[in-house]
């Protein structure tokens, strides 16, 4: 049987979600924790991710009809879950669109000059315009947009792991102490909740594939980070800068110079429109809004925090990671036990977990979250 092209279009948009600015800033958080110590977190949280996203395609599959995330939680939790899980996407996507927002009109004046305002004025122009674009657009752009990048990435890895400043020597530190350090960016990298209603509309046709487009759009990421993490630490070590290609500029070259940059620009991109398209979703499906207010809710919010202030890159990142993430991630574990007992159709998979994997997800998120507080208080 020939696979569909839905399968690869769904794939990409799990990607394209999931691959954003996070990939960028996790080599400094790593370096800040020690090598090891960021390594650990980043296979612990991609292997914990993998499987929300599971729960979430589970749960997608259980329903009749489309929902975002918050249509799901105010299925099977009520209204506090729904309005819980509508918090949570929006820190997590506002966060996200204005992290993206900064990264990408940062990339564009190291490549081209000029203002930086200006640039992100033009991106976020051309971000919304595609956002307000239907179905058919979202799995176009995606699908173009993860094959040039991961193609670019390709060389990338090349060039990082070729250079004669590469050395496998500042692969070193470890601390436990600092385990919790990378938590909250490394977990904005992975979370791509907000994809999986979209891939399950993808997907209508071909509902038996949707485990395998979870599963590989879900370890793609791993990869990718681990790769990449290792490639600019093994370049940079302790010089590495907050966001990774930045401070890449006078070892690789102008040719990889640009290609890291148009890498940068190109994740971020692709991120803003799976997510921009899934908040305009939330809006729509779960709060019954018309399609141009539902848009111009996901557009503006983002663009008046970013006059107000919001200005630092990893910070968005952290915030928007721990809590966004934290709050999705023990709703939808909440979610699927409820799922599971009051299901509208039979799924096409099912997610055997017992209690003790339920309880260690819900301990995973908790502590970060409560970390994080910690950390701003």
């Amino acid at each position: 049987m020939k696979t569909p092209r839905a399968f690869f279009e769904s794939i990409a948009t799990l990607t394209g979600c999931i691959i954003g600015a996070g990939v960028l800033g996790i080599p400094y958080v790593v370096v800040r924790s020690g090598f090891w110590t960021g390594m650990l977190v980043l296979v612990v949280l991609g292997i914990a991710t993998l499987f929300v996203h599971l729960l979430v395609g589970e749960i997608s599959l259980r329903s009749n009809n489309n929902h975002q995330l918050a249509g799901y939680a105010g299925k099977y939790l009520g209204k506090p879950g729904k309005y819980l899980m509508s918090l949570s996407m929006l820190i997590g996507i506002y966060g996200a669109m204005i992290a993206y927002t900064l990264g990408v009109s940062e990339s564009f004046q190291s490549i081209f000059g000029g203002s930086q305002l200006l640039w992100a004025v033009i991106f976020y122009i051309l971000m919304a315009l595609l956002v307000y674009g239907g179905l058919a657009i979202l799995e176009k752009s995606e699908l173009l947009m993860e094959a040039v990048k991961f193609f670019i990435f390709a060389i990338i890895l090349v060039i990082l792991f070729s250079s004669v400043h590469f050395s496998t020597g500042r692969f070193v530190g470890f601390s436990w102490d600092k385990l919790l350090l990378p938590y909250g960016v490394i977990l904005f990298a992975y979370v791509g909740t907000a994809a999986i209603p979209e891939v399950r509309e993808e997907m209508k046709k071909f509902k038996l594939l949707t485990k395998k487009v979870i599963i590989i759009g879900s370890l793609i990421p791993i990869a990718v980070y681990v790769l990449f993490t290792a490639a600019v630490i093994g370049l940079s070590g302790g010089f590495t800068t907050d966001v990774a290609t930045i401070g890449l500029a006078s070892t690789v070259g102008g040719i990889g110079f640009v290609l890291l940059h148009l890498f940068a620009i190109l994740a971020m991109a692709s991120s803003f429109i799976a997510l921009g398209y899934a908040l305009k979703d939330m809006f729509r499906f779960d709060f019954n809004l018309p399609h141009w207010e539902s848009w111009a809710l996901t557009m503006i919010v983002p663009v008046v925090l970013i006059l107000l202030g919001v200005r630092s890159f990893i910070g968005a990142l952290e915030i928007a990671g721990t809590f966004a993430g934290g709050i999705a991630g023990i709703a939808i574990v909440l979610m699927h036990l409820k799922a599971r007992k009051h299901s509208e159709r039979k799924p096409e998979y099912q997610v055997r977990m017992n209690w003790v994997g339920y309880g260690a997800l819900i301990l995973l998120f908790a502590i970060g979250m409560i970390y994080e507080l910690f950390l701003l208080l």
